[in-house]
């Protein structure tokens, strides 16, 4: 008879191509056993009848600033947020991090840190900017996912822009060893030319802010990117777009044969223009929140496939950098929401519209495990990393600020009623989160 660390029994697993009722067997952190009324014993069980069982979310997307800016965020709140989301990974972002992850020296720091304060599996983008295209190839060689760069300013003082000879031959040299670039996609000319005629007429309101940020600035960014990537052949992930006419340029290079994927956020399939008019700086970030006939067409872009996966772009600050009172063109933007991607996807995806549970995982956990290349994850299937996700599909809790494990306990999804409840999170074999606590090495 069979020995195994870890059984989870009686759970409806999710992949997606179906749903069925499973158990699944782990040893060693890796599954080995998924099929019906598994033999042998286990040093721990879990019965998951009445849940569901789901590959553990990837957040390709997050800022958690340390070293240097550890009282916005934390290597520890942010990861413990993220595992009580349901989240078993996470790409954290090259800049906020002082100093960012430009050149090999500043990766390790960070991934020192990681190491020790972590506990669910850290993964790391470098950085392009003008100054460190010669360092691109080392910081490929000690493994960073890919690179990030903005094509508009960053708001970081030591993480500078891209400029269009920067993106080229940025992207030349990240071709050239068959790594990915991700881009924050804003035309500077548009964005700072509207917004420097709003301010000086007084126009500061909510609206005035993203009107200053127009979707056409997304498309004219993304359009140009696209073409350097035609000519480079560079691989191309476009990061947080706020709209279906964004992501339908994507789609239709990918029909050329250019080799790029796009991702949106939560919140811009849950919060629209009117809750940055009524939550503030809680709900700033760049690009925008856009109307509600926006987030429904993302939605549909969502559902036939049009959108390759779902981050969280958590990227916290302090409370009195979120503050907010008759100029919305001050205050840091960014919004904090790692912990909340997978309720949101479950609540207004899955309940509200319909959104098969197949097509989640899909967006959440296969699609990034096979863009950025990490084997043996984003599946449960046998061979298969143990990062694994248990949900109670009908549970309904409203979200409080003491509920959340970032740094700073705010978020624009306080107070928002979520149905579709995280239960457990297994990362590599060992549950770190159970009912409500941390529980590390339990």
């Amino acid at each position: 008879m069979s020995t195994y660390d870890l059984i989870i029994r009686n759970g409806q697993v999710v992949t997606p191509e179906s749903t069925f009722q499973s158990d699944i067997a782990v040893k060693d952190g890796k599954i080995q056993k998924v099929a019906s009324n598994i033999e042998g014993t286990a040093n721990k069980e879990i019965d998951a009848k009445g849940l569901h069982v789901l590959p553990g979310v990837i957040d390709t997307h997050v800022h958690f600033n340390e070293p240097g800016r550890a009282e916005w965020e934390g290597l520890a709140t942010g990861s413990r947020s993220l595992a009580k989301g349901g989240a078993t990974s996470f790409f954290d972002m090259p800049l906020n991090s002082t100093p960012p992850v430009i050149n090999k020296e500043n990766l390790k720091n960070k991934s020192d840190l990681a190491d020790m304060k972590s506990v669910v599996n850290p993964y790391y983008w470098g950085g392009l900017v003008p100054e460190n295209i010669n360092q691109l190839k080392e910081l490929h060689d000690n493994g960073v996912i890919g690179f990030k760069a903005f094509m508009s300013p960053s708001g970081i003082e030591d993480f500078n822009n891209a400029d269009d000879e920067t993106l080229y031959k940025g992207m030349k040299e990240i071709a050239s060893f068959n790594s990915i670039l991700a881009v924050h996609a804003e035309s500077t000319v548009i964005c700072d030319q509207l917004a420097k005629e709003k301010i000086a007429q007084g126009q500061t309101t909510a609206r005035d802010f993203v009107e200053s940020r127009p979707i056409i600035s997304e498309i004219e960014a993304v359009r140009r990117i696209i073409s350097y990537a035609e000519a480079t052949g560079c691989k191309l992930h476009v990061v947080h777009a706020s709209s279906r006419k964004v992501t339908n340029l994507i789609n239709e290079a990918k029909k050329r044969g250019v080799n790029a994927s796009v991702e949106t956020c939560a919140h811009y399939l849950a919060l629209t223009v009117k809750d940055l008019e009524e939550k503030g700086g809680l709900a700033k970030c760049a690009p925008p929140l856009r109307d509600s006939e926006e987030v429904e067409e993302l939605w549909v872009a969502l559902a036939n496939g049009e959108i390759d996966m779902i981050a969280s772009d958590h990227s916290p600050a302090p409370a009195d950098m979120k503050t907010v009172t008759d100029n919305y063109f001050e205050g840091w933007g960014g919004i904090s929401g790692a912990q909340s991607t997978l309720n949101v996807l479950l609540t207004e995806g899955y309940h509200k519209r319909n959104l098969p549970l197949e097509k989640i995982v899909e967006v959440t956990a296969v699609n990034p495990a096979k863009r950025f290349g990490l084997e043996n994850k984003g599946s449960l299937v046998e061979g298969f990393d143990a990062d694994v996700t248990l949900v109670n599909l009908n549970e309904s809790f409203e979200l409080q600020a003491e509920d959340l494990l970032y740094r700073h306990q705010h978020s624009p999804y306080v107070g928002k009623t979520f149905k579709g409840n995280v239960k457990t999170t297994i990362v590599n074999g060992t549950v770190v989160y159970d009912n409500g606590e941390i529980v590390v090495g339990q």
